[in-house]
């Protein structure tokens, strides 16, 4: 089947992938650049002050990401965040909300930050169309907070970030993501919880992942979401809510004592790849399938072309979502296959998350 054709089928029948998923959501990284040095995503030996980072002509514009975006929708995607690095470093941010916040089909625009930018920009966020906003914080503890940020975040200015997000009055509200490491913070997450029960602002405790190939990840430093949700229910008892959405990232919960809800993300103890509908889109052009890729499709030639562009573009999301058979997650328990040998097989390097967003 050749482009047009392709598309012609694509207009009458959304894509779906070889597990039967849909193509719901389109996660943006807007940079690749970011103020913090986090070590489980930018260790600062990695990303020291020689590193490259792409030029701003290497990124894609807002028109190419407008366009990227308007086609997605066409082929169902309603959900669209922005992600980075760190994306309030890209310039005129606000602007781009405004134009994928009026495209046809998307329902909502969220935006993944670290918050310290949020003072200056929460209210033209919110006035350009942004709906939901949610802010990085591991810990409380000053000492530890700067150890999980690499020695570049400021933790009061990022308390600052999230009371300007909700002091602005987002319609989807203002979440804070908290990854746990055993051993590192864990023990502080109900000091987190603590502080943001009773204020509307829902916490996410994301189990530790091994994204990317610099954080020196081992499963022993997860904490099960099981383990951390029994800890806070012996203090809080907490009561399961029932999913919004198919494909819904985290499992929800309430305090019974009616002081909000928290969520558990556990990409590494309960997988749920089986009802992943969230496509990639790195700052410079190229389209990932899953936040464990190993390569991307470029759409920078189409983007930069002449002849049907829109077109082509709509046809080669839709080829690379309908071949699409990503559950990285829930392979992750398999061991490699071993070589002739004896020893391991080496793995095929993964895309950073600072590239592709989280």
């Amino acid at each position: 089947m050749d482009d047009a054709q392709n598309s012609r089928a694509v207009r009458s029948a959304p894509p779906v992938d070889r597990l039967g998923r849909p193509l719901r959501d389109l996660r943006i990284s807007v940079m690749d650049r970011c103020n913090f040095r986090c070590p489980y995503c930018m260790p600062e030996a990695t990303y020291h002050e020689g590193f490259r980072f792409l030029g701003p002509k290497e990124r894609l514009d807002f028109d190419e990401i407008e366009r990227v975006a308007r086609m997605a929708a066409e082929l169902g995607v309603t959900k669209i965040r922005l992600t980075g690095g760190e994306p309030l470093l890209r310039a005129g941010l606000p602007d781009l909300v405004q134009r994928l916040s009026s495209l046809p089909g998307i329902e909502d625009v969220a935006l993944t930050t670290n918050g310290v930018l949020l003072p200056r920009f929460a209210p033209a966020l919110r006035q350009a169309g942004l709906r939901r906003v949610t802010v990085s914080l591991d810990s409380l503890d000053p000492a530890v907070f700067a150890h999980m940020s690499g020695g570049r975040g400021d933790l009061s200015a990022v308390l600052k970030g999230i009371d300007a997000a909700c002091a602005a009055g987002f319609e989807g509200g203002v979440k804070i993501n908290t990854v746990v490491q055993r051993g590192v913070n864990d023990a502080g997450v109900p000091d987190i919880l603590a502080r943001f029960r009773h204020t509307g602002v829902t916490v996410r405790l994301i189990e530790y992942m091994d994204v990317g190939n610099r954080n020196g990840w081992d499963r022993a430093d997860v904490v099960p979401s099981s383990e951390l949700r029994a800890r806070i229910a012996a203090r809080w008892p907490l009561e399961p809510l029932p999913p919004r959405y198919r494909g819904e990232v985290a499992r929800r919960y309430r305090y019974v004592d009616g002081a909000g809800e928290i969520g558990f993300v556990s990409s590494v103890s309960a997988p749920f790849c089986g009802a992943c509908s969230r496509a990639r889109l790195s700052s410079d052009g190229k389209l990932y399938t899953c936040l464990f890729a190993t390569a991307g499709t470029d759409l920078r030639p189409l983007l930069r072309g002449n002849d049907d562009i829109d077109e082509r573009l709509r046809a080669t999301l839709s080829r690379v979502w309908r071949h699409r058979s990503d559950r990285y997650s829930e392979e992750r328990t398999h061991p490699p296959a071993l070589s002739g040998g004896g020893e391991k097989a080496s793995a095929p390097e993964k895309i950073e998350m600072h590239y592709i967003g989280g």
